[in-house]
């Protein structure tokens, strides 16, 4: 695990830290507040994770993942998805309930999004997926964004049920990073079926926030964008 931090510190870079931590709102009042940055890219960490991912024990993993530098944190979860791509049942769930148990060190929207989808969503595919409903309900917001996050591995094996089914229970959140969240994967959801994003979205399109909204229509043609951000699209008729 030293290794892996002296890796990453040398190849720190203090000027670029400041620009990481202003676009992660690691400073006060943003939801990064308390966060450090040392200022490694994002590919720099994945050669460190490539580099070390066989010899670290999932106890000091855990540990990164524990770290105040975000960048070990990050790195951390590369690790993991490594770990979890080549590992057995036994190996995968160890994973599984290490991130669970580590939501509260997966907190900025890059660290979930390069968890959830990979680690969570893809051991969920065959098993009871509640402790998305959990997720869901959570206080904290990168609890919320792991859950809607998670179905990006449902969506992709053409599997919509619970990323509607979140997407609905997570209308009202509070958050712009949950709009965010939820309005990039109902986009996906129409990349593959259209008619079962449009169905959805014509019943919800006046209740969502409307980044949210725009995130889902992004990829719809221009006069059909305007009509869903004007709210002239009929919605379904009630059975």
């Amino acid at each position: 695990m030293g290794e892996v931090r002296a890796a990453l510190a040398g190849v720190a870079d203090p000027g670029r830290a400041a620009g990481v931590g202003r676009y992660l709102q690691m400073v006060p009042g943003g939801y990064g507040e308390g966060d450090r940055a040392i200022g490694v890219t994002v590919p720099e960490q994945r050669k460190v994770a490539g580099r070390y991912w066989r010899q670290l024990s999932l106890d000091e993993v855990a540990t990164l993942l524990g770290s105040e530098v975000h960048e070990e944190r990050l790195t951390a979860i590369f690790v993991l998805v490594r770990k979890f791509a080549r590992g057995d049942e036994e190996q995968r769930e160890a994973i599984v309930r290490l991130v669970l148990a580590n939501t509260d060190r997966i907190n900025n929207w890059d660290l979930v999004d390069s968890c959830a989808p990979y680690l969570l969503g893809p051991w969920l595919i065959d098993k009871d997926r509640g402790v998305l409903d959990g997720l869901a309900a959570s206080e904290l917001v990168w609890e919320r964004r792991m859950a809607i996050m998670a179905t990006f591995a449902f969506i992709k094996a053409g599997d919509f049920e619970w990323t509607l089914r979140l997407s609905e229970r997570l209308l009202g959140d509070p958050h712009d990073l949950v709009h965010k969240a939820v309005g990039w994967m109902l986009r996906e959801v129409g990349n593959r079926d259209r008619a079962v994003a449009e169905e959805f979205l014509s019943r919800w399109h006046r209740d969502m926030p409307r980044v949210m909204l725009r995130y889902a229509i992004e990829k719809f043609e221009p006069e059909r964008r305007r009509r869903y951000l004007s709210g002239t699209i009929t919605p379904p008729a009630t059975p």
